[in-house]
């Protein structure tokens, strides 16, 4: 590590917990980042500061005029951009060191496989339910540590899902694909910008402390997150075991 680096993670490495070893391991992963609008932009721009070496980011999505009350990695110059290309901008203006791929293409299982070989976790930043499942599904196949995060209106929820340990449940655990859940999206039910950036800057911190060997993870817990009290409540998950999701792949690797 050079003098620059060693100036530019100084509030890093002075941490006990984290160090010079804990910056190396940051520069040396790669992480995914799936969707850069309200979760992704605060995930995108703390990985890139914290000197995350390669950083490839997934979505389809241009910049829009709506996303900018809540978007903090796009800018109004920069709406009709893919917003891959505008977060790896805002990224690269901040730390030019890091090595960021980009995929203006929209989420899916054949592109998940090509991507996942090589990554130490991905940041799922989605907004629908299908993309979370394959997203987890991918994680789960590949044994890569998953951190996820939603929110919409007043209202957060995150979680860490870690089959490396043989405890921890994965997402469809503790949301089965086959169960009937609503799907809201923002344009129809408005979402407050803060407690998105509350739930993206958690999720950075979760996935960072992974990459970096510091811990506990929250694995285990799923987190939610009320701003209207701005209160915070943690409950236990469990995994389930006969998930049709993980259960497989943990006896054929027992």
């Amino acid at each position: 590590m050079n003098d620059e680096a060693l100036l530019r993670y100084s509030r890093h490495i002075l941490l006990e917990e984290f160090g010079i070893d804990g910056q190396t391991r940051v520069d040396a992963a790669h992480a995914l980042i799936v969707g850069v609008g309200g979760l992704g932009s605060p995930v995108a721009l703390y990985l890139a500061a914290a000197g995350v070496g390669r950083i490839t980011l997934v979505d389809d999505d241009t910049v829009d005029l709506t996303n900018l009350q809540r978007q903090i990695a796009h800018t109004t110059g920069r709406v009709g951009m893919a917003k891959v290309e505008s977060a790896a901008q805002a990224m690269r203006e901040i730390n030019p060191s890091i090595v960021i791929a980009t995929h203006a293409v929209r989420n899916n299982p054949a592109l998940l496989a090509e991507l996942m070989p090589g990554v130490d976790d991905v940041i799922d930043c989605s907004d629908n339910y299908v993309t979370r499942h394959v997203v987890n599904d991918a994680c789960v196949r590949h044994s890569i540590p998953l951190v996820s995060g939603a929110a919409i209106r007043f209202d957060g929820q995150l979680g860490v899902y870690d089959t490396r340990d043989a405890a921890s449940p994965c997402y469809a655990c503790v949301f089965p694909p086959d169960a009937a859940f609503e799907e809201t999206r923002c344009a129809v039910l408005g979402a407050f910008a803060p407690v998105v950036g509350t739930i993206g800057t958690l999720q950075a911190s979760e996935a960072l402390k992974l990459l970096a060997g510091v811990g506990p993870s929250m694995a285990g817990s799923l987190l939610m997150y009320d701003g209207r009290r701005t209160s915070f409540d943690t409950m236990k998950v469990l995994r389930d075991p006969q998930c049709g999701v993980c259960a497989p792949h943990r006896s054929a690797t027992s």
